[in-house]
């Protein structure tokens, strides 16, 4: 493909992918490369890991809870829908107990059908899907085939504490940004720890969220549904972000806390108060629901304080001394926002970065900036509270100004 391209010759088009997550059909690579045929998500594979995921996730909240979540929030992105070929989404449809109908001949989603209850063995779940604006705008066919399910479940004859569709008009289970709209604009309110900032946040996460979506090309009939989102959203006993990435974690983006931990922020505003959860998918064969707090420790002990990652950060010079800044402003914004990360973990980044002589000065020579700003952080997070430490020497270089 390489020598074709050099020669000036065409290059034979083929989809996108990961051959990892079941996407054998984007080999051999060196093809010409198109996103996505939205009308093969979910793929056949990706369903039946679906399936999985719903299992682990049903599994786990029935370990914590002693039951089934009646009401279920997943927070569902384009691009990893577009690696995955969907199988969030069929991790979705699973969980109502609904099934994808492919056509034969082209592998395209044709329709879906209801399984019944007693192959389920559990109630059907209440899923609202919070989605971004690129899934929004990729795959708004999906989102027309969840509205459909939706009301099927409606309109069946099952008892209410097995269906909680049934007999209902259950309303817009789709919602998402505004159309052309994308992100979830929480960063301004992240820039003081304190109650109002907390509100600032959920505000701004039920407000980038409230426009149910109905399925119709480039946004268009979506309406604008305030009262809808705050009500699913304050209803839901559970939330769920997914992660295929292996490369990646939660602390190495904004738009991780942004999104797990505003949802966080937005049910505070509710009233409401579900479980939060970070489905790690990344071994497809072994895919674990954790708690959001133990998904935060298990990355923060695993990679953040790990010396071999600091020190693979100190060969990047100025940008990784800004990487080292970056995790702790992440941590800071979930401690700030769902009160999700032990004093403990703050205790064991300082002394990794900070607290070490040698991180610390390769901080100050490479990055002053970064440097200042983890100082001024470490001190943000202990005067608002979120960080009580228990070790003496760490209060007094705060205290000293160090």
């Amino acid at each position: 493909g390489f020598i074709a391209a050099l020669d000036g010759r065409r290059i034979e088009a083929g989809p996108s992918g990961s051959p990892w997550r079941g996407r054998r059909d984007v080999l051999p690579s060196g093809r010409n490369l198109y996103t996505t045929d939205p009308r093969a998500v979910p793929s056949r594979a990706a369903f039946a890991q679906g399936v999985t995921l719903a299992e682990e996730l049903m599994r786990r909240h029935l370990q914590d809870h002693g039951d089934w979540p009646r009401g279920l929030v997943v927070d569902l992105w384009g691009s990893a829908t577009m690696r995955t070929a969907g199988e969030e989404f069929a991790m979705a449809l699973h969980l109502m107990g609904v099934r994808p109908v492919w056509d034969e001949g082209s592998a395209r989603l044709c329709g879906f059908e209801i399984l019944p209850i007693a192959e389920l063995e559990r109630p059907r779940i209440d899923v609202t899907l919070r989605v971004s604006g690129l899934f929004r705008d990729v795959f708004p066919t999906l989102s027309g085939l969840f509205a459909q399910a939706v009301a099927a479940l409606a309109a069946r004859d099952e008892a209410p504490e097995w269906n909680p569709h049934a007999g209902t008009a259950p309303g817009a289970r789709v919602y998402g940004p505004a159309p052309g709209s994308f992100g979830l604009g929480i960063g301004a309110a992240l820039e003081s720890y304190d109650e109002e900032a907390r509100r600032a946040a959920g505000e701004a996460w039920l407000a980038a969220s409230a426009w149910a979506l109905d399925g119709a090309l480039d946004g268009a009939g979506a309406t604008r549904d305030e009262a809808g989102i705050r009500a699913r959203v304050a209803q839901a006993e559970a939330f769920v972000h997914l992660q295929d990435l292996p490369e990646t974690d939660l602390l190495l983006a904004a738009d991780y806390a942004a999104h797990e931990a505003g949802f966080a922020a937005a049910q505070a505003t509710t009233g409401g108060r579900a479980a939060l959860y970070h489905l790690d998918s990344t071994d497809p064969a072994r895919p674990r629901a954790r708690a959001l707090p133990e998904e935060i420790a298990r990355v923060v002990q695993a990679r953040a304080a790990n010396p071999r990652w600091i020190a693979g950060m100190r060969a990047h010079g100025f940008r990784g001394a800004a990487e080292i800044a970056g995790t702790l402003e992440h941590m800071a914004a979930f401690a700030h926002l769902a009160g999700a990360v032990g004093g403990h973990l703050f205790d064991l980044y300082h002394a990794a970065t900070l607290g070490n002589p040698e991180t610390e000065a390769f901080l100050r020579a490479a990055n002053p900036g970064a440097h200042a700003a983890m100082q001024d952080r470490f001190r943000a997070l202990r005067e608002a509270g979120l960080w009580e430490s228990r070790r003496n020497s760490v209060i007094h270089a705060l205290e000293d100004g160090s």
